[in-house]
């Protein structure tokens, strides 16, 4: 083991970001496990009695289906969401009225969704002679029950303020006739395979790649969003200019950093030196209790092409570090680093060519793991996936939503003009970027611009990272729901956010939906139907290994396929550590968010730096 890899083993990685007071709640490490024997115990009862003779008059498919459906289904998913939204329920975080209150919510608004949908389809077979097919009927019916599950959790949570996004409309006729042509490709590629005889097919469904579900589904996502990056990768060929190298200016909040501090200046000194332009260097030290300062000055001394300052911010947060950061930035541009992130030596080189486009207004990279630790070759695919293929792909249609403050460049006026960064939340990094999009600034990923970010080393520093992540896109939609509720069709706020709250949804009830359909194939619950043990591995083993190989190929790093099954198992215990910031949510009594919402009430004298 190196000294660095030794010293990553002895981070302090908990801070007041780790869990915002107001918003989360603590969460220990068996209230999960708990949450889930419970999951178990209400599934498995609703499974026998659904399969008992005089139960099975009332439910012949097995399931609170209450019409004639033709076909099977895969599961009973709509036990498995009421089981889910029970046991959720029982051991989120908040008092027992809250918590009754918000069950008893979710189970209610999910069943009258679906006797809505059966009552339709009861018509259609009555007026039309044909009805929906049971497979159909349990899609809509799970995509429903996690639209409830995100929307009924970001109403009912203790969440930060709506406050009113500013928004800028631009023409959007490019990024829509992609997005359409895109689409259209995509569908008929996914059709023409799905009606193809292949022996290829076979095999990926033996080896759980397609589970029993046909080849076109797989294929869809995976052809629109290589349709897309090859698109993004076109405009970032063609967008930038020979050189330009301004005066920069790099703001890096700093807590207890002694370990890597010295390193993370050094690094950007090294790019100051390829960027030929002036950088100036701003170390916020943030509360820091170690040597953080002392190691900064002496570093800051010896750079040869950089040059900057230590400055000292008592009051703890990192966002606290940010604003002063801001407050003190003299120049056009700015650099936000994190202080654990090692930038490339191109990084500034690559980065601000881009901003000689008056419409750019952030630049970003993606982040490789240093490489040594227990999950970093499990990150490095998935930061190939996230940020080198798919936040890619999505600058072709201006729908980026957020590039990580790990290494993001900015106009200064643009975070100034908002504001600042919020305090007191998780995702204020997403939160600026979102913004400076709605105000009709393009956001730019270069899978070009590599940076080595740190990734945790233990379990608990992972669990402590993830389940801030995660609770971020709750505080994010919650503040901006403005995006969401509010009269102005956009893209991010009337499709991707939306989506990734129901992302979301999916991801936190993903080791339940294993642990439900291992019942249902075990069990042997319900013979007509018979679940196999393709279609339970599939759902952690299919589309995501596909597009993992192809994320690795496209962004040259053909060596992450060899970590394939390390990141498919931790695609499961980052779903787990999702389920876990969920339950860390603060629960009310009251859905207050959504009669805000619907009110269209913005709090007026609450300062916008503050969630």
């Amino acid at each position: 083991m190196s000294d660095l890899d030794d010293k990553r083993e002895q981070i302090n990685f908990v801070s007041v970001d780790s869990a915002p007071k107001r918003f989360a709640g603590s969460v220990s490490e068996w209230q999960a496990p708990k949450m889930l024997a419970v999951f178990a115990l209400l599934a498995t009862t609703q499974l026998w009695i659904v399969n008992t003779d005089l139960v099975a008059q009332v439910f012949p498919n097995r399931d609170y289906v209450f019409s004639t459906h033709s076909g099977r289904h895969a599961i009973a998913i709509r036990i498995f969401l009421i089981s889910f939204f029970v046991a959720f329920a029982t051991f989120s975080s908040g008092d027992i009225r809250g918590r009754s209150m918000f069950g008893l919510d979710l189970v209610l608004t999910f069943l009258a969704g679906c006797a809505v949908f059966d009552l339709a389809n009861a018509l259609a077979e009555n007026l039309l002679g044909s009805s929906f097919s049971l497979h159909f009927s349990a899609i809509a019916s799970g995509l429903f029950g996690f639209a409830v599950y995100s929307f009924k959790l970001l109403e009912r949570g203790f969440m930060p303020a709506r406050i009113r996004v500013e928004h800028i409309p631009v023409s959007q006729m490019r990024a829509l006739l992609r997005l359409g042509v895109t689409i259209g490709i995509a569908a008929v590629v996914a059709m023409w395979v799905g009606g193809m005889d292949l022996h290829a097919v076979e095999v990926m469904r033996n080896l759980t790649l397609l589970g029993g579900i046909g080849p076109g589904v797989f294929l869809f996502l995976p052809v629109l969003f290589g349709q897309l990056y090859l698109l993004a990768i076109y405009d970032v060929v063609t967008a930038k200019t020979p050189k330009f190298n301004p005066p920069v200016s790099v703001i890096v909040p700093a807590h207890n950093e002694s370990y890597i501090i010295k390193d993370t200046i050094n690094a950007m000194d090294r790019a100051a030196h390829h960027y030929g332009g002036e950088v100036n260097v701003l170390i916020m030290n943030n509360n820091s209790a170690d040597d953080t300062e002392e190691i900064a000055r002496e570093t800051l001394l010896s750079c040869k092409a950089a040059k900057g300052r230590v400055i000292n911010v008592p009051k703890p947060g990192k966002s606290n570090a940010l604003n002063a950061g801001l407050d003190a930035c003299e120049t056009e541009f700015l650099v936000r680093v994190d202080a654990d992130t090692l930038v490339g030596e191109d990084n500034f080189s690559r980065a601000m060519p881009y901003f000689t486009d008056p419409s750019v207004g952030v630049v970003g990279g993606v982040p490789v793991p240093p490489g040594g630790a227990l999950f970093d070759r499990a990150r490095l695919l998935e930061v190939l996936v996230k940020h080198g293929f798919y936040s890619v792909a999505m600058g072709a249609v201006n729908g980026v939503v957020g590039i990580p403050g790990m290494f993001v460049v900015y106009r200064t006026q643009h975070p100034r003009h908002l504001g600042g960064f919020v305090e007191g939340m998780n995702g204020e990094d997403t939160d600026v970027s979102l913004r400076i999009g709605e105000l009709g600034f393009h956001s730019v990923v270069d899978p070009k611009i590599r940076y080595i970010s740190e990734v945790p080393s233990s379990y608990s520093h992972m669990r402590e990272q993830r389940m801030r992540w995660f609770r971020s896109i709750y505080h994010i939609s919650s503040r901006c729901r403005d995006l969401i509720y509010g009269p102005n069709v956009t893209l991010r706020g009337k499709v991707i956010l939306p989506y990734m709250l129901v992302n979301s949804a999916r991801r936190a009830m993903l080791v339940p939906l294993i642990i439900f359909g291992a019942l249902e194939w075990g069990v042997a619950f319900n013979e007509n139907t018979p679940i196999v043990w393709q279609s339970i591995v599939a759902v952690t083993t299919g589309a995501p290994a596909i597009v993992a190989v192809v994320a690795s190929l496209l962004n040259g790093v053909p060596r992450g396929i060899l970590a394939l099954p390390e990141y498919l198992i931790f695609r499961v215990f980052r779903a787990y550590f999702t389920l876990e910031s969920m339950l860390s949510i603060l629960i009310d009594i009251r859905a207050e968010n959504l009669e805000l919402a619907i009110r269209h009430d913005i709090v007026p004298d609450k300062p916008i730096r503050v969630a």
